[in-house]
């Protein structure tokens, strides 16, 4: 007979042992994936693949914008698959949900812009070790012809294939018979000089490919004093207050928000509670997030999105949008890449979610021409790409800029100015941040000085990040540093720095600007940020870019034509709070 002691311990074992092992280890229902298959070129009746985390057998159910889809639209047949009529249906968050589990919502657009990604034995090195496509590019048909029919009567007449498009650009993706570099090469050159192609894009990427950035680093010191150079608390607090004012309350609009980004760890504390719905107390408006799920919470996509949406005093990140919930209308964001296929995938991400709705796109992403230097006179060897490559690209983003003037002259794009310590304005070393459009604003990073003695809008409180590209295509500069999310609550996460991080935050404030004034267009913004702008640095007289010189100098129409305004020639930097007070203001003007 087993002793009273000794029961216990058995009982539990032989307790532990009776549980299934997927019990003991469920793991949260979590969306990896959402991709368009089978015909990528039908947008009569799309369908998509999804793959799921922690899906067991039983009864699923898959729910659009907050509604069920029937069950003749979805299929568990090797995986998730779902196909939808057009006609029937619009963009918006899919979710799953499956007993008490709901996973993370992720944003379905049936704008019908897809581009595929190679394999990875579609890939080889070109003669600049750089990774290539061998057998995938696109097309850009003249804007006088007919894209589809063009692009299939080119794949007849070369044995290759149409799989994929960005139809409002005119460029569709070719699969074409090429086994190696020699035979696309030459492939490449005949299709570029057809009369009905004005450029042929070659990819050059691997997997996964962002902006880059110093990442993680225990020796960053990261204190309140970065992000309180841009006011950024200071600007919660005055949304908070103003908008809702009993005496003068202002009826806010609410705001999308696309960042071309991979995913977010939906288990990170900051993002917990976006899963499905993400219903609120109260249910009063407030900022929704929509992605897929990522594995670590320090991921690029997290650390960018935890930058407008994170929860607050939860340890890690503190998103600028989430801090205005409660006031504000209720911000929408949505991360989104479309696929791996490199520059092309963020372009057709970007096309689907201005189609969506998007006002405000947040590219964190850049690439330099091989060969370039930096302001040392260095070669810069990060997110590099051939001179051919940068030709295709150069004529792709051309294409997007003109679409977005022409259909949609309201959006505008916040992209970073790289880290490359290099020139940002110059076509033959960066892109995108070379492009001149009013819709396209530039972000340099700055950081904190080791001034001690200096007020927050004293230029020297703040010194250009060594990293941060620099010259006059940059509008404004930001806090380049950030703490990523982390796995647990309370816990301090590690610091990243550059471009990409204070780029967000530029983002967050014209989204909020938005909200308050939705007649604003891209010079109105553009003018808001730089007339309320702090400044960084040495006074440089309008004289040539050199390294000090992080943006374009603020100009006396900036500062009400006063001539002896000592903000004049100096760069500018954000100031979140000045920012909304002015677009505030603007209101009377409208009245």
């Amino acid at each position: 007979m087993l002793s009273r002691p000794l029961l216990r311990p058995v009982l539990s074992a032989l307790l532990v042992a009776s549980i299934a092992p997927s019990a003991l280890a469920a793991e949260p229902l979590r969306l990896k994936h959402l991709y368009r298959c089978e015909d990528v070129l039908d947008t009569q009746r799309q369908t998509f693949c999804l793959t799921a985390r922690g899906l067991a057998d039983g009864e699923l159910q898959v729910l659009l914008d907050g509604k069920p889809l029937p069950a003749s639209a979805v299929k568990r047949e090797d995986g998730l698959r779902i196909t939808l009529d057009s006609k029937g249906y619009k963009s918006g968050p899919l979710w799953l949900k499956q007993g008490d589990e709901v996973s993370n919502p992720v944003w379905l657009s049936m704008a019908g812009s897809h581009v595929l990604a190679a394999k990875p034995g579609e890939v080889a090195k070109n003669m600049d070790g750089l990774n290539t496509y061998v057998d995938l590019v696109s097309v850009v048909i003249e804007e006088d012809a007919h894209g589809l029919d063009t692009a299939k009567a080119l794949a007849s007449k070369y044995g290759a294939e149409v799989v994929g498009a960005i139809a409002p650009l005119n460029t569709y993706q070719l699969r074409l018979p090429a086994k190696d570099l020699i035979q696309r090469d030459a492939m490449v050159l005949r299709l570029g000089s057809e009369l009905s192609v004005d450029a042929v894009v070659i990819e050059e990427s691997s997997a996964e490919e962002q902006e880059a950035s110093a990442g993680a680093s225990n020796e960053e010191q990261l204190g309140e004093e970065e992000w309180a150079a841009n006011r950024f608390v200071d600007a919660v607090n005055y949304y908070q207050r103003r908008i809702p004012s009993k005496r003068s309350p202002i009826a806010t609009k609410p705001v999308r928000i696309g960042l071309i980004e991979r995913n977010v760890d939906f288990d990170a504390p900051d993002f917990k509670d976006y899963l499905g719905a993400a219903e609120r107390q109260g249910n009063t408006p407030h900022t929704r997030l929509y992605s897929r799920d990522a594995d670590k919470p320090d991921g690029h996509g997290s650390t960018v999105a935890g930058i407008l949406a994170a929860r607050w005093d939860d340890g890690g990140n503190t998103g600028f949008l989430r801090g205005l919930d409660g006031a504000g209308p209720g911000f929408e964001v949505i991360v989104d890449r479309n696929s791996d296929a490199g520059i092309t995938a963020n372009i057709a991400a970007s096309v689907n979610l201005v189609e969506d709705g998007v006002r405000v796109l947040n590219w964190s992403w850049g690439i330099h021409r091989i060969g370039a230097k930096n302001i040392h006179g260095d070669e810069i060897d990060s997110l590099v790409r051939s001179g051919v490559a940068m030709s295709g690209y150069e004529e792709l983003l051309e294409e997007f800029f003109l679409w977005l003037r022409r259909e949609h002259p309201d959006v505008v794009v916040i992209n970073s100015a790289g880290n490359g310590a290099s020139f940002s304005g110059a076509d033959d070393y960066r892109l995108p941040s070379s492009f001149v459009t009013e819709q396209l604003f530039v972000v340099g990073g700055h950081q904190r000085s080791d001034r001690k003695d200096v007020a927050v809008d004293d230029p020297a409180y703040v010194k250009r990040r060594s990293s941060s590209n620099v010259d006059t295509r940059v509008d404004i500069t930001a806090a380049a540093c950030v703490r990523a999310s982390t796995a647990e609550e309370n816990q301090q996460g590690s610091v990243h720095c550059g471009t990409s991080y204070a780029t967000p935050l530029v983002a967050g404030v014209v989204a909020s600007l938005m909200s308050i004034n939705p007649d604003l267009h891209p010079d109105q913004l553009r003018m808001l940020l730089r007339r309320s702008a702090m400044t960084i640095g040495e006074e440089f007289d309008f004289e040539p870019t050199d390294a000090d010189d992080l943006t374009a100098p603020i100009l006396p129409s900036e500062r009400g034509f006063d001539l002896n305004d000592k903000d004049i020639g100096r760069s500018a930097r954000l100031d979140m709070q000045k920012a909304l007070d002015l677009t505030v203001r603007s209101l009377n003007n409208k009245q």
